[in-house]
């Protein structure tokens, strides 16, 4: 029986085994699929899907820069003790090397790491440390230069907030407005580029909170247009105060340092994932009172 890319995908999702070791399942099993189910589970590849539902919010952001080209990769654990793991580092560093040489997210879990893809690098760690892991994010910026940032570093080049800042200039003033960005956590490089649809949440915001002061429409539009105004200043890096000159903006303060700063990347460990955190005491106790 010929064994179909589809067949091979049906499999993995089914038990979180690699994308070689689905396939020879599937091959040595006649590509019967329940067969080929138990045959990964006597291997003991099909560990890794018992570990999938379960929440990963720890980890790390890693960055690399090559040249004009920057990378940051956002790799997922379970817990913090898994992210000090020198095991789990040393993957993370390989898949940010790897990022370097593709383009997006869908491409790196296909890109080789010590001939395996890295989705599949992934998987075997996830059964070999017992724990749910997943690749993320991964963002990437270009320029006539970039530098990074690492805070809270775990290793070299890793840590809790990673950093890049694409730039054409002073290096140095780059560097301390790429802590800024650690710091300050700008939504956008500029107004232009700030996304339509959180402006307009904002803006409806400010226009029920205007509304609710039960003034004239015409002094509410002046209201909502100095908020927004404020809004914008505060979500984008050029608008924002510079944490290393607060009298100037991120804007006015490349200007004297006579660089232009082009974009930016700014991943945060587990920002955006929901964490459930369980009380097992309070659980108990509301079990016994029925």
């Amino acid at each position: 029986m010929a064994i179909t890319a589809a067949m091979v995908k049906e499999l993995r999702e089914n038990t979180g085994a690699g994308m070689m070791d689905a396939k020879k399942a599937l091959t040595e099993t006649g590509g019967d699929m329940e067969a080929a189910v138990d045959w990964l589970r006597t291997k003991g590849l099909a560990k890794a899907a018992k570990k999938s539902g379960r929440t990963a919010a720890e980890g790390l952001v890693a960055v690399r820069v090559e040249g004009g080209v920057g990378v940051a990769v956002e790799v997922n654990s379970e817990t913090d003790f898994v992210a000090k793991n020198a095991e789990f580092q040393s993957m993370v560093a390989a898949i940010a090397g790897a990022a370097l040489g593709v383009a997006d997210l869908a491409a790196l879990n296909e890109a080789e790491v010590d001939g395996k893809p890295v989705a599949d690098l992934i998987t075997d760690k996830i059964a070999k440390i017992g724990e749910n892991m997943s690749l993320r994010r991964m963002a990437r910026v270009e320029g006539a230069g970039v530098v990074s940032y690492v805070h809270n570093a775990a290793a070299d080049g890793m840590g809790k907030i990673g950093v890049l800042v694409a730039f054409d200039g002073d290096e140095g003033f780059a560097r301390q407005v790429a802590m800024h960005i650690a710091a300050s956590s700008p939504a956008a490089l500029d107004e232009a580029a700030l996304d339509p649809a959180l402006l307009e949440k904002e803006r409806q915001v400010q226009i029920d909170i205007a509304r609710e002061s039960g003034k004239p429409e015409a002094v509410i539009e002046k209201m909502i247009e100095g908020r927004m105004k404020k809004f914008m200043a505060e979500s984008t890096l050029l608008g924002q105060a510079f944490v290393m000159n607060p009298d100037l903006t991120v804007a006015a303060a490349a200007s004297e340092a006579g660089t232009a700063i082009t974009g930016f990347v700014r991943l945060a460990v587990g920002e955006g994932i929901e964490k459930k955190e369980e009380d097992f005491a309070a659980e108990v106790a509301k079990v016994a009172q029925g």
